[in-house]
């Protein structure tokens, strides 16, 4: 059929009712959202946006409602996507901006895709790796992998991956969202280590929408984590307190869902694997912990300074 691009439908979108069908490659995925309220009827209010791309560039994709429990599993990052049948609607100015692996790409920020049941029902097809041709020009999935050696000169906020063998997981805590209100966030505090630094990677991991790999971080797993922000403490002894948290756009991986991803081509996570294979089991086992009280960042020594 005839196929379209995102550089091509930001210039004409708002001459037409009616898009032909793109092809794009899915390069971001964001929590999935539940904006339901009491008042509302709404069957199935759930939200996720997606970063996608093709040769002309990238643009944010928002599937709504009970499109999400259909889709949203199977949309992963790498996955190619043909879209028919999809409006377009100015973009919402607020939303998380991830950092793509890519600096060079252009992104088309003034519009998105939409893609809902009905007004037009859109049509979600998945294509498998395998018949992707290369004349399509979709880009590869890019990351920004860092080591532990590297993250003591990166800027406070700077978005990074990481992988690393998880050698202390903290039990699952909750915060409230707001002050007062009901809702709470669910995280846990994690170590990582990559053989790069005595020090670990300190991760504070919010409970994404994958419950199945968040339950189940334990020692000894090789844990990826994507689209993860430097937080440092600013104040005078800054050197004291750096920690990576989670962004709305983070995935996380362990041992058993690595396979197929797409950052297994990268070189520091290939660099990884070798350190790994070059260490004794037993020995990192014996320094191995789990659970437990974990106040971090750390309070002063003293009241005074508290």
């Amino acid at each position: 059929s005839k196929l379209t691009s995102l550089g091509h439908l930001e210039m004409t979108w708002r001459s037409r009712v009616h898009f032909h069908p793109l092809l794009v490659r899915v390069l971001h995925k964001s929590r999935l959202r539940y904006y339901g309220k009491p008042e509302k009827k709404l069957d199935m209010p759930y939200q996720a946006y997606f970063e996608v791309a093709d040769g002309s560039g990238m643009m944010s994709m928002v599937l709504w409602n009970s499109l999400c429990p259909e889709w949203y599993n199977s949309m992963k990052v790498g996955t190619v996507l043909l879209l028919e049948q999809y409006a377009i609607k100015t973009s919402y100015p607020f939303k998380t901006q991830p950092t793509p692996g890519d600096s060079q790409m252009k992104r088309f920020a003034t519009i998105e895709i939409s893609l809902n049941v009905r007004d037009p029902p859109s049509k979600i097809s998945i294509i498998p790796e395998e018949m992707v041709k290369p004349e399509w020009g979709l880009p590869e999935v890019k990351y920004r992998f860092i080591t532990r050696s590297e993250l003591d000169d990166l800027p406070n906020n700077h978005s990074c991956d990481v992988i690393g063998l998880v050698t202390f997981v903290g039990r699952a805590e909750r915060a409230r969202k707001k002050e007062h209100g009901e809702d709470f966030w669910l995280y846990r505090w994690v170590h990582a280590i990559d053989g790069t630094s005595d020090q670990p990677f300190i991760l504070e991991l919010f409970a994404t929408s994958q419950p199945d790999v968040f339950e189940h971080i334990h020692p000894m797993t090789y844990l990826v984590c994507t689209q993860m922000r430097v937080v440092r403490d600013l104040t005078e002894n800054s050197s004291s307190t750096i920690y990576l948290t989670t962004s709305n756009e983070s995935q996380i991986f362990i041992t058993g869902w690595h396979k197929g991803q797409p950052y297994t081509k990268d070189t520091k996570v290939k660099n990884f694997i070798q350190w790994t294979k070059t260490q004794r089991e037993a020995d990192q086992m014996k320094k191995t912990v789990i659970g437990g009280y974990y106040p971090f960042p750390r309070p002063p020594d003293n009241f005074l300074k508290y």
